[in-house]
């Protein structure tokens, strides 16, 4: 843990995505946060799905002694208590950023894995917990937070590029599909937005008014610095324009997450969002300089 640090915790709001669209921002409702984390963890990028009156939440959950996400199932109750919780993918890579949804009558997550260099489909062999890879999809760059969604009768994923911080938080790329394993195509306007106010993905596309809408992330002030909606006017294969709305007003009752918010999800007539802290931790700081130390000595044990 380095000694600044993020910390995310996440927050149900008793609203739908379409009313909190509608009224600008987290503030308009109650929000009802998750328990906090122990120390030097965290949970963030929460998705879900709802059903028989239940969340079932996806989350990545994060360790800083490992620098290492997982994907964690957590089932809320009908007054969003956490009453399960397990791993259900976990890879030798980092995993983040579980998109699930519904679709040809089966339940997909769609994790970010980037730094496996590819990008993994998964379909649930058994909801929630037991998650079996199905299609390997290649982009015209490693995914970074790959947003699934259809529009106008194709497949459609948002996504960031791997590359420098700039690339990584303030470019946007499309890709398109007749089937969800693909082939995908890549747009090729691609970057087809270059903001690092408005094009990094943020959470679940939605329609409002009659508009697709994309939750995206604000990083001109730090990444995950705050949320905003781009409000999509074309979206072709060949073209592709939008406006960005104002910043989203943060939740009223925050606490001490007030440093940003970088995922906004539909889950029914609740939105899921996070929200982080920066921590200073001398000692986390001592932790990671030994969980390098350690690296390095494996490292130079496997080449010896």
């Amino acid at each position: 843990m380095p000694l600044f640090a993020d910390i995310w915790r996440v927050g149900v709001i008793e609203s739908s995505i379409q009313a909190v669209a509608a009224a600008g921002g987290l503030h308009a409702a109650p929000v009802r946060w998750l328990p906090e984390e122990p120390s030097y963890r965290f949970l963030a990028d929460p998705f879900g799905l709802w059903r028989d009156g239940r969340i079932h939440l996806f989350a990545e959950a994060y360790d800083y002694r490992t620098r290492h996400g997982v994907i964690d199932y957590l089932e809320l109750d009908s007054d969003y208590r956490p009453v399960r919780r397990e791993t259900v993918i976990r890879e030798p890579w980092h995993l983040s950023y579980p998109v699930v949804f519904e679709a040809d009558g089966e339940t997909w997550m769609t994790p970010e894995a980037f730094r496996s260099g590819t990008f993994t489909l998964y379909r649930a062999e058994r909801f929630p917990d037991v998650w079996e890879p199905v299609a390997k999809i290649a982009f015209d760059t490693p995914a970074i937070d790959p947003t699934f969604f259809q529009w106008e009768g194709r497949w459609w994923c948002a996504y960031s590029p791997d590359g420098a911080q700039r690339d990584k938080q303030g470019k946007m790329h499309l890709a398109h599909a007749d089937r969800l394993e693909g082939p995908w195509t890549p747009h090729p306007g691609n970057p087809v937005r270059i903001d690092l106010a408005s094009s990094r993905p943020g959470g679940t596309p939605f329609i409002h008014e009659n508009r697709l809408h994309l939750p995206v992330q604000d990083c001109t002030r730090t990444y995950g610095g705050d949320l905003r909606l781009l409000v999509v006017n074309v979206l072709t294969p060949n073209r592709f324009e939008a406006e960005a709305t104002a910043i989203l007003k943060p939740p009223v009752d925050a606490g001490r997450y007030t440093g940003g918010r970088h995922t906004l999800a539909a889950c029914g007539p609740v939105t899921l969002f996070d929200a982080k802290q920066q921590k200073v931790s001398p000692r986390g700081l001592a932790i990671d300089i030994a969980r390098k130390i350690r690296a390095r000595g494996a490292k130079a044990g496997r080449s010896a």
